[in-house]
């Protein structure tokens, strides 16, 4: 089983108009799967989605057991205003549904922001025919195809193929003792330097408030420019067979992030809920990355450890949010200093508030080659610069709901 389930070259992106989207692309995909996504839309009980889309509006439901595309916007329950460039992004999966929110390139206008982010997974399952996840599709098996044992934990040295595939199935590992306290000693000093360096407009730091108002860096972004600990760190054989597991060709992603867990944070993206990395959209051109988490702090319960969700890798589940249907079960890693965690990028995973104690940890990872003909994802000033600009993401995505509906979503409450 590979960890590589990409379909899309970025090579193959191009600006679709309004009409060429209305009139001929959704057209297109309710005709080749448009059961499917009836399906998925049945199962997840979501109400009918109307766009609003530069002087235009249709909505999509479900009819016959197969999805339809009406004009206007009389019958949806939920209702996106948005741009023909920001629904070309999502429907070539640039985007997703939270991605375009993030970015205030939407309106929801009727309904609120969860139904329009539930959409998200019956999109993909009506433009790229994947099945929107029912209970019981992911099961787990080890390699003598007994019940797969999902609170394993393993060490540098235990048998590759055992750990390789328990990467493919459960979508995560827990490496203990990966580096030594001397090192995480190191490294956490340059995450120090760095936190005590940030400014809330330098666009290289994502900023929190806690329960007294105060604001504080939680995030540098760019950090393997930064550390020189961590760039020795990244190039050691004890981190870089990581890369080697699934056999799909992984390479270092160049990047790094490090990150601080105050206590009691009431508002900023310092404790993230449940989310995927590719839940900002892309996951049909990256999936799946391997992220990294360098313990340099140990993690229980009480001091902000990491929660996954095994198997989500394997699901079309809601990528922002976690589906109150999904019958697949969270986990809770506890790591000690110099543990090392990996969770696929389409792994359903989250950020518990500390409650005892603050922590440190350290993000990099794993990407996969460019397909044969792709240059893969262009990098440069602009993807950074979007990448610190979401340190606000949540006011965009206060803003970008329906004032008006009771349900809508509030700053520092989670989704």
């Amino acid at each position: 089983m590979t960890v590589d389930v990409r379909t899309r070259r970025y090579g193959d992106l191009r600006a679709l108009s309004r009409d060429e989207l209305l009139d001929r692309l959704l057209p297109d995909a309710i005709g080749v799967h448009g059961g499917l996504a009836a399906r998925g839309l049945a199962y997840q009980g979501l109400p009918s989605l109307g766009l609003e889309v530069d002087g235009r509006a249709v909505t999509l439901e479900a009819a016959g057991g197969r999805m339809v595309i009406r004009r206007g916007t009389t019958s949806a329950g939920v209702v996106a205003a948005l741009p023909a460039d920001a629904l070309s992004d999502l429907v070539q999966d640039n985007q997703s549904t939270m991605g375009l929110a993030m970015t205030s390139r939407v309106k929801i206008t009727t309904g609120n922001i969860n139904d329009w982010v539930g959409w998200e997974p019956v999109l993909r399952a009506l433009l790229d025919g994947r099945k929107v996840h029912e209970a019981g599709d992911v099961t787990f098996v080890d390699l003598d195809g007994r019940e797969l044992d999902l609170a394993q934990t393993f060490a540098a040295d235990d048998d590759p193929d055992v750990v390789s595939h328990f990467l493919r199935q459960a979508g995560f590992l827990h490496l203990r003792g990966v580096f030594t306290p001397a090192e995480m000693a190191e490294l956490g000093s340059d995450v120090d330097e760095w936190i005590a360096k940030a400014s809330p407009d330098d666009g290289e730091s994502w900023w929190a408030t806690d329960e007294h108002g105060h604001e504080q860096a939680v995030r540098v972004l760019f950090f393997y420019d930064k550390s020189a600990a961590l760039r020795s760190l990244v190039d050691d054989p004890r981190f870089t067979w990581i890369g080697d597991l699934t056999g799909d060709g992984h390479r270092f992603s160049g990047g790094a992030e490090g990150l601080v867990k105050p206590l009691r944070i009431v508002r900023g993206l310092s404790d993230l809920p449940w989310h995927k990395d590719c839940g900002q959209g892309g996951h049909s051109y990256e999936c799946s990355g391997l992220t990294c988490g360098i313990s340099v702090t140990g993690a229980d319960r009480t001091s902000g450890a990491l929660g996954v969700i095994p198997g989500s890798h394997r699901a079309n589940t809601m990528a922002a949010g976690r589906d109150p249907r999904l019958d697949l079960r969270p986990l809770v890693l506890e790591t000690c200093t110099g543990d090392v965690t990996v969770h696929c990028s389409d792994t359903l995973h989250r950020a518990f508030p500390p409650v005892d104690r603050p922590r440190k940890v350290v993000y990099s990872g794993f990407r996969l080659p460019p397909l044969p003909g792709d240059a893969g994802r262009a990098e440069g000033p602009g993807t950074r610069a979007a990448r610190g600009a979401l340190s606000d993401a949540q006011s965009r995505i206060e803003a970008a709901d329906n004032e008006a509906d009771p349900e809508r979503y509030r700053a520092g409450h989670g989704r």
